[in-house]
């Protein structure tokens, strides 16, 4: 998406302290994200606005980091081809964390995984989903007379392995344009592709790994029955869980756009999960003085999207 415009304004903060209050938030009852253990596995999903294309401070890293830094294995979407700003993450966590990046797509964007190389260990099956022209023909919706062409950015897979389960998280993020019907078919057209795909391979023989697991940004406005993308999404089989903090995922407090699909066979392995709200625990003076130039600053510094994260067992 275009950079958010950089605000005008200059304004100081104590990042040790900052990271205290991030830390405090992540530990309250209605909000807790659980601490890392040999017991679950904590997979999160964050689209960390224009990564590489907005200008952060290290202090603004150093928060990106510690957020991070909660989960074992965390899908990234809207890196720039401008790699700086992934490189400059990656200086702010432990050595232990590894990346892997799909090349640039549309809107010139990679994807990534960043992932605890303590916790879970990389497998054979990288690389983007991909979906042959002669298969084209089966993305269709009843209704949308627009043709499925392909992906604006190829969905990004990978497969791990914790303890003895292994996983492919797929990193989605869906086509937006406009709120054009022409824009939303294609968004809904995407959105069913990859729910077609994941149903392919919990019924496939030959699947690498049936436990498939679907996060990132779907575009998609509202988690409801009657929204075209969510429809599309889930009718092949995928579900959304009922976030237990129940905010939403922008920073508007309004959208939904971020999800964290899985198939039903993952379900009763799901232990909790929610949306982490960052911006109710940054910057408070900021918030006090001036809310427009709150968010104006949050969108640029560190993201307009808050973090999704989900608890798994064995």
């Amino acid at each position: 998406m275009p950079s958010f415009p950089k605000p005008k304004f200059s304004y100081s903060f104590d990042v040790d302290q900052e990271i205290k209050n991030l830390r405090n938030h992540k530990s309250k009852e209605s909000r807790l994200i659980p601490k890392k253990s040999p017991e679950g596995l904590l997979i999160a999903t964050w689209n960390i606005a224009n990564l590489g294309a907005q200008k952060r401070w290290a202090e603004h890293y150093q928060i990106l980091a510690e957020v991070v830094s909660w989960f074992d294995v965390i899908a990234i979407q809207e890196i720039n081809q401008n790699l700086e700003g992934i490189r400059n993450l990656e200086s702010e966590l432990p050595s232990y964390y590894n990346i892997i990046m799909s090349d640039k797509a549309g809107n010139n964007e990679h994807s990534a995984f960043i992932y605890d190389g303590r916790k879970v260990k990389l497998l054979e099956m990288v690389g983007e989903v991909g979906i042959p022209p002669k298969d084209h023909r089966y993305i269709k919706i009843k209704g949308v007379k627009s043709k499925f062409t392909g992906f604006d950015r190829n969905p990004y897979l990978a497969s791990f392995q914790w303890e003895n389960f292994t996983f492919i998280p797929i990193n989605v993020h869906l086509y937006f344009g406009s709120n054009s019907k022409k824009h939303k078919e294609r968004r809904a057209l995407e959105a069913y592709a990859i729910g077609r795909y994941a149903d392919l391979k919990r019924r496939s023989s030959n699947a690498f790994s049936k436990n498939v697991i679907v996060l990132g940004d779907f575009n998609l406005p509202k988690v409801d029955k009657d929204d075209p993308i969510y429809k599309a999404l889930t009718k092949r089989g995928l579900e959304l869980p009922d976030h237990s903090t129940k905010v939403y995922s922008n920073i508007n407090n309004d959208k939904e756009y971020d999800q964290i699909a899985f198939l039903p066979s993952l379900k009763s392995k799901i232990i909790t999960q929610g949306v982490f709200d960052f911006d109710n625990a940054l910057f408070t003076d900021l918030w006090q003085s001036s809310v427009k130039d709150f968010k104006a600053y949050l969108r640029y510094y560190i993201s307009d999207h808050r973090p999704l994260w989900m608890q798994i067992g064995l």
